[in-house]
């Protein structure tokens, strides 16, 4: 429940946190509303990998002098960054109304170790980014079977000169910046008490995977999503992807729960909140 106040000549209200989501909800099996956001969640990451990983691709062909490419040819480095930002942005703009717009275990992951969805939808969700990411990077391999065997397949995998450690640091902190920026631009006290500045949530969380590809590209390609790296990783199926895959789901993993714990315990004083409703009901 909330009211209307007054503060620095601008109209903003008063904001109750609401309730967490439960742990096991079994009343959303029997709902529709909740397999259509898995169908979305599956097709969104489809899309995600078929557009992504053919811009790696293409890039790599183009700029392949071996094979008549030129060394500046297609998108560059920022390009591919380009091509990850925007389409999370787009995607997460046209499914957030419907799934939330996650398209990322790590997101999911975050989400549910704040209490944002329950246990069900959070397994459901990463087993529907899995199978869409492996589909969409089928779909590549279909259409384009001798360029994604030659050019890696868009399969992450830790650079030459690199340590283990410096990766997964990459992994882990890429993804916190992903996570944290997730909370914050979707945080409703926010868009409470800041309602005069209307914020676009899928703008910022698209400059975030922008701007950690710009940052990680050159150190294991960007993860930061382990749906993006098992499926790319499933379909070129070659030992680099696989021995590296556990720096693409550890450190995602480890960037969420950071980002999460930070928001909801430091940020949104969720220690205090906590210890306060403890010394309230000790005091009765």
């Amino acid at each position: 429940m909330s009211k209307d106040l007054e503060a620095g000549g601008f109209a903003v209200k008063d904001y109750q946190d609401p309730p967490p989501a439960p742990l096991i909800d079994a009343e959303e099996l029997t709902q529709w509303s909740f397999y259509r956001a898995i169908i979305a969640e599956f097709v969104a990451t489809l899309l995600f990998l078929y557009v992504t990983v053919l811009t790696v691709i293409g890039y790599s062909s183009q700029s392949d002098t071996k094979s008549g490419g030129q060394i500046c040819g297609g998108v560059g480095i920022l390009g591919i960054a380009w091509a990850f930002g925007g389409m999370i942005f787009v995607l997460v703009y046209c499914t957030a109304g419907i799934s939330g717009g996650h398209i990322n275990p790590a997101v999911t992951f975050g989400l549910f170790l704040a209490r944002k969805v329950s246990l069900i939808r959070a397994i459901l969700y990463m087993a529907a980014q899995c199978l869409g990411a492996i589909c969409g990077c089928a779909l590549v391999k279909s259409f384009q079977k001798a360029l994604y065997n030659g050019y890696g397949g868009g399969a992450n995998s830790l650079a030459d000169g690199y340590s283990t450690g410096t990766g997964l640091a990459a992994e882990i902190i890429g993804t916190f910046v992903l996570v944290y920026t997730v909370f914050s631009a979707t945080d409703p006290k926010r868009n409470a008490r800041d309602s005069h500045v209307p914020v676009l949530a899928p703008l910022p969380i698209g400059f975030a995977v922008f701007m950690v590809h710009l940052a990680t590209i050159p150190i294991t390609g960007t993860g930061i999503n382990p749906a993006r790296s098992f499926g790319a990783a499933v379909i070129y199926n070659k030992d680099k992807a696989w021995d590296d895959q556990w720096i693409f789901w550890v450190g995602p993993f480890i960037g969420a729960a950071i980002a999460a714990i930070y928001h909801q315990i430091v940020l949104r004083a969720g220690a205090v909140k906590a210890l306060g409703s403890f010394r309230s009901s000790t005091a009765v």
